[in-house]
């Protein structure tokens, strides 16, 4: 019998990681198995620790025993605190007896697997997180509220409605489970279809290919500025986030401020299109669009503006624009995107050189990384919010809560081409080659050093997939004329949807120039201003100031430079399931 070619023993392999994957969400079996090594080995070898944590156990379970002694007797004291932001237990019904008993057991034992999994002398700061996540996660699994008979709040539903809140959940649950078989949206989501009640912004389709749309808005004003604005959402994502409803659109705003601007609308790539490079959305995407742009209104420079992955993106082109004597790009903003992701928070736990060939593996065997497996992953990340409180709240109390159009958008995911994210995690997220000076296009390298524009970079507080300390790192390679760093409340997705009506929002924000020294991030936190309201109004007048005046607004499209006009706005490829 011949012996098999490498690439059939990898096919190999791929197949059986696809398969196995169903089994373990898409996360390395080997990185989990290293990461649990590497904290039982050393702990076994570590005397110090094991009585650390032996003596940690005492004292909770006589803390508790203790509790739950004078609690019987009315004489307690105040149940413990959970040991981060924790709304499972705040309802009065869970300060009864016998539930307040069984949700501080629940508490006082997740404390102390919190203790037992970190700072054990040896374990790599990554195998340490790695378990530190699994073992929150089997704790989340046996919470007490994720069951009818130890969750009060479920009970007196059950008992009050006569089990019908159980039978809508079964429906519900039934619901939700033929909408995944048939690769449906969630429910709700046909409340918020683009081009209806989202994405409604007036605007025409100018530029086509296998790639993007390009959409251009009609102007609402007399005078528009010279410069327009081009947008470069994330490809994980339908682009209508910053054009959602009418009265926290983006885009409308900066329409009705007198800005020309166009946004690109990524197609949602197929098994077909596995082969799609970075250099394909380097070229044919980004590029292509700053083209089109740059045919409907010659001689304009551009402020460019990349959001998350697209603002990765966004900054390689710029730099290799930079680097080759391309001097279109007026300012570059990036909102909530990461240049250097040594620091990319919880993520982290997703990529090290094991979990990188598995997912290669597993995109390998289909063409693409599925919209499931990325939502999953962001689940697990917030499971009590994202994964067990759903479950609860649809299928044990029988109620869905509606969906917000912010909601409905992130369940409208995209896919990501095997080719494209394989070298996107290997190079930017785990090599970390683009911020370091070795990534490399048309063969030679490129450097965020020679972006020399103004900068306008946003990072928000609770931002678990761009931390805004990452994005904030910028500073540390840029060379550009002003940087403008603000750092707004909210998170990844709420934080950047910061309309002015909003008065809940805050935002700190500060300018450093070219002759000013570097600022940490620890002090820039300390001597930033602080402001109330959204950061879309300073940023639309940093637009403004870095513009050359205002003129008549441009014609939609260029027909005679082969843009002619190819349908409304939003498009098609918004509409791709």
């Amino acid at each position: 019998m011949a012996p098999l070619k490498d690439s059939s023993l990898a096919n190999i392999d791929s197949f059986i990681h696809a398969r196995q994957a169903k089994f373990t969400m898409n996360i390395s079996p080997v990185t989990q198995l290293l990461a649990i090594l590497d904290w039982s080995i050393n702990l076994a070898d570590s005397p110090g620790a094991q009585y650390r944590i032996m003596e940690d156990f005492t004292e909770k379970a006589l803390q508790y025993w203790d509790y739950a002694f004078r609690a019987s007797f009315n004489t307690g004291r105040e149940p413990e605190k959970p040991i981060a932001a924790d709304g499972r237990f705040q309802a009065e019904a869970w300060q009864q007896k016998p539930y307040t008993f069984m949700y501080q057991a629940f508490l006082l034992c997740e404390q102390w697997w919190q203790n037992a999994t970190t700072d054990i002398p040896g374990v790599s700061r990554h195998n340490q997180n790695i378990v530190s996540f699994m073992a929150r996660q089997v704790m989340d699994l046996f919470s007490p509220t994720n069951f009818l008979w130890t969750n009060p709040i479920l009970i007196q539903a059950t008992r009050e409605q006569g089990g019908q809140n159980l039978l809508r959940g079964w429906e519900n649950m039934m619901e939700d489970w033929r909408r995944r078989r048939n690769k449906e949206l969630p429910v709700g989501t046909e409340n918020f279809r683009p081009g209806e009640k989202v994405a409604v912004t007036p605007g025409k389709v100018v530029f086509r290919n296998h790639l993007l749309e390009l959409i251009q808005y009609a102007p609402t004003t007399e005078k528009v500025y010279e410069e327009p604005v081009l947008i470069v959402p994330a490809w994980i994502m339908k682009y209508y986030i910053l054009d959602l409803s009418p009265h926290n659109s983006l885009v409308k705003y900066l329409v009705d401020n007198g800005h020309t601007v166009f946004i690109i609308s990524w197609r949602n790539p197929t098994a077909e299109d596995r082969n799609l490079s970075m250099a394909d959305y380097h070229f044919d995407g980004i590029m292509a669009a700053i083209n089109a742009v740059s045919k409907i209104l010659p001689e304009r420079k551009i402020h460019t503006v990349g959001y998350c992955l697209g603002g990765t993106m966004l900054s390689i082109v710029s730099a290799t624009m930079a680097r080759d004597g391309d001097d279109r790009v007026r300012s570059m903003t990036l909102l909530a995107a990461q240049t250097d992701f040594t620091e990319a928070g919880e993520l982290n736990l997703f990529i090290d050189e094991n979990q990188v060939n598995y997912l290669t593996d597993i995109m390998y065997d289909r063409g693409y990384l599925d919209t499931k497996e990325m939502a999953g992953a962001f689940q697990m990340l917030r499971a009590n919010d994202l994964f067990w409180s759903p479950i609860i709240q649809n299928y044990l109390l029988g109620a869905r809560r509606p969906l917000n159009d912010l909601m409905s958008w992130n369940a409208d995911l995209t896919r990501m081409p095997y080719r494209m994210h394989s070298k996107y995690l290997r190079r930017l997220f785990l090599d970390n080659d683009f911020f370091e000076g070795r990534y490399k296009v048309d063969g030679r390298e490129i450097a965020i050093h020679d972006i020399h524009v103004p900068v306008f970079l946003v990072g928000t507080v609770m931002d678990h997939v761009a931390p805004w300390r990452s994005v904030y790192k910028f500073h540390l390679m840029s060379d550009a004329t002003t940087i403008t760093f603000v750092l707004t409340s909210g998170g990844h997705n709420a934080g950047i949807v910061s309309e002015p009506q909003n008065s809940r929002r805050t935002y700190q924000m500060l300018t450093l120039r070219e002759e000013d020294k570097y600022m940490d991030p620890d002090r820039w936190l300390e001597e930033a201003p602080r402001f109330e309201g959204s950061w879309w109004l300073p940023w639309q007048k940093w637009l403004a100031d870095n513009s050359s005046g205002q003129t008549v607004p441009p014609q939609m499209g260029a027909p005679e430079k082969g843009l002619r006009i190819l349908g409304d706005a939003p498009g098609t490829y918004v509409h791709q399931i």
